[in-house]
């Protein structure tokens, strides 16, 4: 890690009056027709939508590459229209096999040792930087080599970080994902109610290996957390510590529709995990999800926001030749030719389990959160407070600050994931930068609707 000093005064809000337009929906020109049942389902609701196509953007724009021109146009609908929200509407062009995105991406340069880059949507969000009090644009390449969001030995951006509207988006691949998602959020937002949506499934185990040391079953300190702070909820924990952790078990509880699933464990781009330290020092993994058994969730309308706590799990980069390529290459130097090999990826799969789980048609779930790349925890008790280490820092303590803010009165999903960041910010990041603190917000991507009202319009 690398530490530098900062001061840092944040404006209450941007000094901009237009108040025109609440949501502002990117989206490639051929789906234009189809948002119009969303943007008319969002202003029956108060929520006044404005519809922007990539192209026109692209052509509009100045910008060193695609996606800073669609920086910019977020930048002139804050300061022309107002607005709050934006769904960015698009992924890779095929879950096959494809490098071409129909709406782009930007990849955070954040080198861990463990990763050089992944997919972050926050560059979206974070506008604005601000000198001498006055925000300006910030363009996330503060030392002005062309290399965004850098983070390594060679060079490091000073990046503002704080969202200064809220972004999520829908990485459909297809007219059928994009018709299914927007039925889905029409269909939730008007009939949700508390009979189903007032449950929460809380899966974990022991995530880390903390044997010799306090031997917490870290997973499993998150999910009774987040019970705790969803005290008005019937929680349902699946845990391992129960010898309840498999896809039956896992499939049947959000089947039964829930308002919140909260994974707590190890992930890839197409499975989840808990882990087993206590039988096997050396870690067995429970296979407790993957995304070829999510049509058997049958949980219709009744759908779920799941935050997936684990790694990789909302790369929505995946494509099945992607995948596929690195399960045999895993297979041929690891176990044929026993040597070192790395990849994040488990099994071969068209789509990651974060976008999945939305475009799942008849179930699934109506938003996720989850880590574009590695997700970061931690183990012990080693500032001795007698709180367990993994609910105080990094990925799970952004986790339960989602429950916090929500329980605190916040139900516009985006808000809930701007709070969240705004919130670690000032906990973790306002005296000094580390990478692992960046990289966390930075990689939790919300897949979902930023205007969404949890639990509907009831």
């Amino acid at each position: 890690d690398f530490d530098i000093s900062i001061d840092y005064d944040l404006p209450s809000s941007l000094p901009f009056v237009n108040d025109e337009y609440d949501l502002l929906i990117i989206a490639p020109d051929k789906w234009i027709d189809a948002l119009q049942q969303l943007k008319q389902h969002k202003e029956s609701h108060g929520i006044r939508t404005v519809i922007k196509t990539v192209e026109d953007i692209i052509n509009e724009y100045s910008g060193r590459d695609s996606a800073e021109k669609v920086k910019y146009a977020i930048k002139d609908a804050i300061e022309q229209w107002g607005i709050k929200y934006v769904m960015l509407v698009g992924g890779l062009s095929s879950p096959i096999k494809s490098d071409e995105w129909l709406l782009p991406v930007r990849y955070s340069n954040l080198n861990d040792m463990s990763e050089t880059s992944y997919l972050t949507d926050l560059y979206f969000a974070d506008v604005y930087k601000y000198e001498d009090g006055e925000p300006v644009f910030d363009d996330w390449d503060s030392n002005g080599n062309g290399i965004f969001a850098e983070w390594g030995f060679r060079g490091k951006d000073i990046l503002d970080l704080y969202p200064d509207v809220y972004v999520g988006r829908l990485a459909c691949r297809s007219d059928k994902e994009l018709e299914t998602v927007i039925n889905k959020i029409i269909s939730y937002e008007n009939t949700a109610d508390d009979s189903w949506f007032k449950r929460a499934v809380l899966v974990g185990g022991d995530t880390f290996n903390d044997i010799n040391g306090n031997n917490y079953l870290e997973g499993e300190i998150a999910n009774q957390r987040v019970a705790e702070i969803l005290d008005d909820f019937e929680n349902e924990k699946i845990w391992w510590s129960e010898n309840e952790v498999n896809q039956k078990n896992v499939v049947n509880a959000i089947g039964k529709g829930c308002g919140f699933v909260h994974l707590s464990g190890h992930g890839s781009p197409a499975v989840w995990f808990v882990k087993d330290f206590i039988k096997n020092p050396n870690g067995k993994y429970i296979w407790a999800l993957d995304v070829y058994h999510f049509p058997l969730l049958k949980n219709e309308n009744k759908l779920p926001i799941v935050i997936i706590g684990g790694c990789h799990n909302s790369m929505f980069n995946t494509s099945l030749y992607k995948s596929t390529k690195e399960v045999i290459t895993t297979i041929i130097i690891k176990y044929i030719l026993g040597q070192p090999y790395t990849t994040w990826y488990w099994i071969p799969a068209p789509e990651s389990m974060g976008w999945w789980f939305v475009k799942q048609e008849g179930g699934g779930a109506i938003a996720t959160f989850g880590c574009t790349g590695l997700g970061l925890g931690t183990i012990g008790d080693n500032n001795k407070d007698g709180i367990p280490d993994c609910i105080q820092y990094l990925l799970t303590w952004l986790e339960l600050r989602f429950f916090e803010v929500y329980k605190n009165g916040v139900d516009i999903l985006g808000e809930t994931w701007g709070n969240a960041i705004n919130d670690y910010i000032n906990e973790f990041l306002m005296e000094s930068k580390d990478s692992g603190d960046i990289k966390t917000i930075q990689e939790w991507v919300l897949l979902g609707d930023p205007s969404l009202k949890i639990g509907g319009y009831q």
